[in-house]
């Protein structure tokens, strides 16, 4: 175990660490986290379209118009978006404006053969929604590597005498017409579908993440990294789209589909990642450490809200005996809820938009699956069988501290 942890520390971490701050990945990583106050939004407005079941109440389904306009739109915002940040990462922020235009004008032309197809009207289509994530994600890095290679050309020296506004005006139409006449040539001329081959590149990697095995192995994948200090962020510009995809497929087609990311919030998060409520309510109530008992008292109250930072940082991080548990927790946890909702359909797999994950528990697995109590039933049951996998670990954890109070004493 020594061994294992040294290199988890001195090799794989830094090497995580190199892959997470690369400009590319930390700027999708970025414009993820700018377009959550739009699916929070979205979250809300579905939340607040659940009355509109009860008779008399159908107005409240009025909702579904601003849900609409946040949920349903996010893959503009990811395409207007990522170019902006590409230019700040590249140092070339006097090209910001210009390749955000040109990120919605690529992305517009990689779309239109499929709404064209389609038939679709306005902003109707699932390209502007989640399902499009990855299309713009796809176009967003196609202009930020555009403007990346030949940002800072210039028609003109140093010394020009034209003002520095018009510079950058001809500047910057070199970069944009080279998108705007490649997106012409390959989409249009050459009649080559960007959008159905994007979608078919990325089709196997949602439907395998859709399993329980492969949404396993990704929250896995997500408690390695956090348990050694990496933010499980890093991961979220594969997760998010098929997540949120998933979630809108539910409701807008009545699929079931059990990986989406209302489910996550309803079963899985119960004091944040690897559901760690009740190691923090162990150490409030049974810590016989004053260090783990302080530990307890300071990071009871995010906690209780599932931010658990403190406690992860605080005990869990390059902490052998606490970072197991976190490891066989994300395992058991997607497992047991999966069990409880799909293959013994008790607990409802969940058809609204639910982002509020900072609610407390069990009162977001009740807003999350639409007032199901009986998911409320499955959320306890994973809650004490994932402390039941705590408890030994903190006991242990707990007499080290102990005796090592008692050493310095």
């Amino acid at each position: 175990m020594k061994k294992i942890m040294n290199w988890l520390e001195t090799g794989f971490a830094p090497k995580m660490n190199k892959f997470a701050n690369n400009l590319w990945i930390s700027s999708i990583k970025d414009t993820v986290n700018q377009i959550m106050p739009l699916i929070f939004l979205g979250s809300f407005f579905c939340v607040l379209t659940l009355p509109s079941a009860i008779k008399g109440l159908e107005w409240f389904s009025n909702f579904w118009t601003p849900f609409g306009w946040t949920m349903s739109v996010v893959s503009i915002m990811m395409a207007f978006l990522l170019p902006m940040n590409f230019m700040d990462k590249f140092r070339l922020r006097k090209n910001r404006n210009c390749a955000a235009i040109a990120g919605l004008i690529l992305y517009g032309m990689t779309i239109t053969p499929q709404l064209v197809a389609d038939g679709a009207i306005g902003f109707s289509h699932d390209a502007f929604g989640t399902s499009g994530m990855f299309i713009s994600m796809i176009t967003g890095c196609i202009v930020g590597l555009v403007f990346k290679v030949i940002g800072k050309m210039s028609f003109f020296k140093e010394d020009s005498a034209l003002p520095d506004f018009v510079r950058q005006w001809f500047d910057q139409m070199l970069p944009i017409g080279i998108i705007v006449l490649g997106g012409w040539l390959i989409i249009d001329i050459l009649h080559f579908d960007l959008y159905i081959a994007i979608q078919t590149i990325f089709k196997p990697l949602g439907d395998v993440y859709s399993t329980i095995w492969g949404f396993t192995l990704g929250n896995l994948l997500v408690m390695l990294l956090y348990s050694m200090g990496i933010s499980g962020w890093i991961l979220a510009p594969i997760q998010t789209p098929i997540l949120l995809a998933n979630i809108e497929s539910n409701i807008t087609q009545g699929t079931n589909f059990f990986a989406t990311s209302s489910w996550d919030y309803a079963y899985l998060k119960i004091g944040g990642l690897a559901c760690t409520l009740s190691l923090v309510l162990f150490m409030v109530f049974l810590a016989k450490s004053n260090k783990l008992k302080a530990l307890g008292r300071a990071t009871i109250v995010p906690s209780i809200f599932n931010i658990n930072e403190p406690i992860v940082f605080g005990a869990i991080v390059f902490n052998p005996l606490l970072m197991v548990p976190m490891w066989i927790n994300a395992i058991v946890a997607p497992v047991l809820a999966w069990l409880l909702t799909v293959v013994i359909p008790f607990g409802k797999i969940p058809d609204i938009l639910y982002q509020l994950w900072y609610i407390p528990y069990p009162i977001t697995t009740w807003l999350a699956t639409g007032g199901s109590f009986s998911s409320v039933v499955v959320m306890l049951i994973v809650f004490v069988v994932t402390g039941l996998i705590w408890y030994p670990f903190f006991r242990i954890y707990d007499k080290q501290c102990l005796k090592e109070e008692g050493e310095n004493e």
